[in-house]
C-alpha cells in the first residue's frame, strides 16, 4: 500500500445509503449538502489537478455514501466522468467506500472496468448487538463475505471501524480489531464515535440514553487498537473524523471529536511504552529516553503531557528525550 497519496475528494453524502445509522449525518460530517453528479466529478478533478500540479499519482476518492448501493447507471455516470482523466494518466486510480451488504461479483466487475483500485468497507463493528443498536442493517458475516470478495477480485481493501457506538465496550472494539486482522485488509480507518447534531444518536444522548465516548476514552482505546494493527503490519490510514469548519463550529456537539486525535493517540502509545521502562526505583532520577528521529514531540506529549505524567507517577527529577536510529513507536532508556 502506498504510504502517501494526493487525494482529490468528491463527496456523495448519503447517496445509496439504505439505512440511516444512528450516528450519521454525512451532510454535516462532510460539509456537503447535495450528492455529486458527473459535472461535479469533472470540476473536482480539474480543480484538484490545478491545486496539485501535474501529479500522475493523484487518486480520485468518493467519500460519504454507500457508492455501490446507488443505481448502477448512476455509478457509471460518476465513474465515467473520471475515466478520461484516468486514461490520460492525470489521475492514477479511484477509491470509494460502501457497505458490506452492497458488494457482489457484478458490482466488483463494474468497479474494475472503471479503474477503481481501492474499496473501503464501512464495517464499524463485528459485534451483532452493536450493529443492531446502531441500525447498521448488515451483519458481521456480511463484512467477512464482502472483504473476501474484494480481496479475491484483486482490489485494495480498507476496513473502517468505529469505537464507542451504542452497546460497544473496549473489549468489543478490541475483538473487532482482531477480526479485522483475520480479514487481511491493506489498511484500516478508526473513527471514534462523535455525536453529530440532527442524528438519532444526538437525540439519545440528550435523553440520557447514550453516554458519550469522550476524547480521553478514545485515546486510551485507540492506542491499544493501533498496537494490534501495527503488530499485524496493517497501517491505520486515518484516526478520527477529518476536521471541517461545520464540525468544529458546533455540529460535533460531544464525543470523541478532536482535530489532532491521531497525534494524541500516538503520544499515548509512547506514554504506555515509557511507563513500562520505569519503576519505583527511579524516584528522584533524571531519565533519558531514546526515540525515533522526528518523534520527540510525540514522545514528550502534547503540552509535555507525557513528561509531566511520568514525573508525577514515578517521582522523577526530570525527563528528557533524544533522537536515535530506531523503529517508530519504540522507546529505550539511555
Amino acid at each position: 500500500m502506498t504510504a502517501k497519496r494526493s487525494i482529490i475528494p468528491v463527496f456523495v453524502p448519503h447517496l445509496g445509503c439504505p439505512h440511516m445509522c444512528v450516528f450519521c449525518n454525512q451532510r454535516r460530517i462532510s460539509g456537503e449538502q447535495s450528492p455529486a453528479r458527473a459535472e461535479d466529478v469533472t470540476r473536482a478533478v480539474r480543480e484538484g489537478l490545478g491545486r496539485l500540479g501535474d501529479n500522475a499519482g493523484a487518486t480520485l476518492a468518493f467519500y460519504g455514501g454507500s457508492f455501490t448501493a446507488i443505481p448502477a447507471e448512476e455509478q457509471e455516470e460518476l465513474l465515467g466522468a473520471a475515466l478520461p482523466f484516468l486514461r490520460s494518466g492525470q489521475i492514477r486510480d479511484i477509491r470509494l467506500s460502501t457497505r458490506p451488504d452492497a458488494v457482489d461479483a457484478v458490482t466488483l466487475e463494474r468497479l474494475k472496468k472503471y479503474g477503481v483500485r481501492t474499496v473501503e468497507l464501512g464495517v464499524q463493528s463485528m459485534d451483532g448487538e452493536v450493529l443492531r443498536l446502531s441500525e447498521r442493517g448488515h451483519t458481521a458475516e456480511d463484512a467477512r463475505r464482502a472483504a473476501k470478495a474484494v480481496k479475491d477480485a484483486g482490489f485494495e481493501l480498507i476496513l473502517q471501524m468505529m469505537t464507542g457506538l451504542p452497546g460497544d465496550t473496549p473489549e468489543k472494539s478490541i475483538k473487532t480489531a482482531r477480526e479485522f486482522v483475520k480479514m487481511r485488509p491493506d489498511g484500516v480507518r478508526i473513527y471514534p464515535t462523535v455525536i453529530i447534531r440532527d442524528t438519532p444518536l444526538y437525540d439519545l444522548w440528550l435523553a440520557g440514553e447514550y453516554a458519550e465516548h469522550t476524547v480521553s476514552d478514545a485515546v486510551e482505546l485507540c492506542a491499544v487498537l493501533a498496537d494490534i494493527f501495527d503488530k499485524a503490519h496493517i497501517p491505520v490510514v486515518r484516526l478520527g473524523l477529518n476536521p471541517t469548519d461545520d464540525l468544529s463550529s458546533g455540529d460535533a456537539v460531544a464525543g470523541a471529536y478532536h482535530p489532532a486525535l491521531g497525534e494524541l493517540v500516538l503520544a499515548r502509545r509512547y506514554l504506555d511504552r515509557e511507563r513500562k521502562l520505569l519503576s519505583a526505583d527511579d524516584r528522584g532520577k533524571d531519565v533519558v529516553f531514546a526515540v525515533k528521529k522526528g518523534r520527540v514531540s510525540a514522545a514528550t506529549g502534547q503540552k509535555r503531557g507525557n513528561s509531566e505524567a511520568l514525573k508525577s507517577e514515578f517521582g522523577l527529577k526530570s525527563v528528557k528525550f533524544v533522537e536515535a536510529d530506531m523503529p517508530d513507536v519504540t522507546v529505550r532508556r539511555v
